[in-house]
């Protein structure tokens, strides 16, 4: 029975894996505003025009809420019963409230006076709520409407969750549409449901979503199978890939590939040689091998896009000048004995990026790939033309657009070519509802468009049987042509005579 009881040994570990701990990739969640960030100590956040730090989120739970206090200092909220004697007291309509600024009688130097002497939020929204001469007037609903809106300007409250498809898609398309592509998250749902990822898969993938697309592929596959990735320019942005704060076990399974080298793989002329001659960028090295280097360069670029424009100066600043401060170039000449070993150090990151891609360049010529998703600012037809040579048979494969007229495009060329079946152009529509007690609606505010989808499945061409088809029909058509003109000549002359 004693070893019965010690065979659930990662069981206690299990419960770990749900806390912070320093270093790990988190989001940041009020209300319906997130930012992903990463834990570090004594690092000053900015969220909401609000700054603080994470320390003491180190060692909770994910999902977790917080109330930001004096010194920018987190501490869990507790719990507490929110309805009091007070609210409870409603009116039936709100037909004689008229709204002239003076039901309120606290000032905003009162407020700015609570504020300054610590008060916590909760409670200047009650002390709001005591001088309203009309609250009480309104009805139950306006109540409820009315603290939440105090609430959220007066009460400083964030909640740490654990990065995720859903999130990580839902942050970005609320906050920068147009480094996604304005991929819509129920649209990036159907792209990993349509391409069956799962665990064990040949994944090609080709997307200029910041790695969002790639992210969500390695989520669903749990870091078992492979996901080659082609990428146009000097290397493969992956800086919401990044924000999944994935282990590096599962960089492992992941490739990448030149876009620019592919049509010399289909044809057969590529070489080793053809990687060396290309210039390596040292930023895109370490973030192919998930560095630490790798871990800030991603912040950095997510803190941009992320972060709101007013706000993101000074901690970007002093972010940029800690890395400049840092680097070999910019040191004194005490510290100049260590550039040679950066150096050799690039030098071996680089013979590892070459290795990764000759690796990748073989996988590709297998050409038995599990299925291709393509994502990107490119046409797509030139992309899935080429790149459905790498695909085996009866696989699927989804391409994703904005727009709808090259997809059409699309369709219709592979019509004309052949070797795919259930082809398939689709559009969803999506109307997020309010669900409370006695006022659920759909809400007013709704997405206009999430994109469009392109999928199908590849089947074997054999092109000996398709000419010999072709030839078949072509000659069994020659032959009722010139029999039905012959049969109408001899009709003709016995009708005369």
């Amino acid at each position: 029975m004693e070893g019965s009881g010690e065979q659930p040994g990662p069981q206690p570990q299990h419960p770990g894996d749900h806390r912070i701990r320093d270093g790990d990739f988190v989001v940041l969640k009020r209300e319906d505003v997130f930012k992903a960030v990463q834990v570090q100590r004594r690092k000053k956040v900015t969220f909401e025009k609000q700054w603080f730090y994470l320390d003491n989120v180190i060692g909770h739970s994910y999902g977790t809420t917080f109330e930001v206090t004096s010194g920018g200092s987190l501490q869990p909220k507790k719990k507490r019963e929110e309805p009091t004697a007070e609210t409870k007291e409603a009116g039936t309509d709100n037909r004689n409230i008229v709204d002239d600024g003076k039901s309120q009688k606290l000032t905003q130097d009162d407020i700015k006076a609570l504020k300054d002497k610590g008060i916590k939020g909760e409670e200047i929204v009650q002390q709001l709520i005591e001088n309203s001469t009309t609250f009480r007037d309104k009805t139950e609903f306006a109540q409820d409407k009315y603290i939440k809106k105090k609430k959220k300007k007066y009460e400083a409250i964030i909640t740490v969750v654990k990065p995720s498809t859903r999130i990580l898609s839902i942050m970005y398309y609320a906050r920068e549409p147009g480094k996604i592509n304005h991929m819509r998250y129920d649209t990036l749902a159907q792209m990993l449901t349509l391409g069956n990822i799962r665990a064990g898969n040949k994944m090609i993938v080709m997307e200029t979503c910041a790695g969002l697309v790639l992210g969500a592929m390695m989520e669903r596959m749990g870091g078992f199978g492979s996901i080659i990735q082609l990428y146009p320019g000097g290397g493969p942005v992956r800086a919401a890939t990044a924000c999944f704060g994935f282990p590096k076990s599962f960089l492992n399974g992941l490739y990448e590939f030149p876009l620019n080298k592919v049509d010399s793989l289909l044809h057969g002329t590529f070489s080793a040689e053809m990687l060396s001659s290309e210039p390596k960028d040292s930023a895109l090295v370490e973030e192919s091998n998930g560095t630490l280097e790798e871990k800030q360069a991603s912040e950095q670029e997510n803190e941009d896009s992320m972060a709101e424009a007013p706000e993101s100066n000074h901690p970007e600043d002093q972010e940029t000048m800690e890395t400049i401060s840092q680097d070999p170039e910019h040191k004194g000449p005490k510290e100049r004995g260590s550039k040679k070993d950066y150096i050799q150090e690039k030098q071996r990151r680089q013979e590892e990026q070459r290795k990764r891609q000759l690796e990748a360049a073989a996988l590709l010529s297998e050409r038995n790939a599990d299925g291709l998703i393509v994502a990107s600012r490119f046409h797509p037809t030139p992309l899935l033309l080429s790149l459905l040579d790498f695909v085996a048979p009866s696989r699927p494969f989804v391409v994703y657009c904005q727009y709808k007229e090259p997809l059409l495009e699309c369709y219709t060329k592979l019509r004309e070519r052949g070797g795919v079946i259930n082809l398939r152009l689709s559009e969803t529509w999506l109307r997020n509802y309010q669900v409370l007690p006695d006022r659920s609606h759909p809400k007013l505010l709704m997405s206009g468009g999430g994109g469009y989808l392109l999928s199908g499945f590849t089947v074997a061409m054999d092109n000996l049987k398709a000419d010999t088809r072709l030839k078949s029909n072509a000659s069994t058509l020659e032959s009722q042509e010139t029999e039905e003109p012959a049969a109408k000549k001899r009709k003709c002359p016995e009708s005369d005579s």
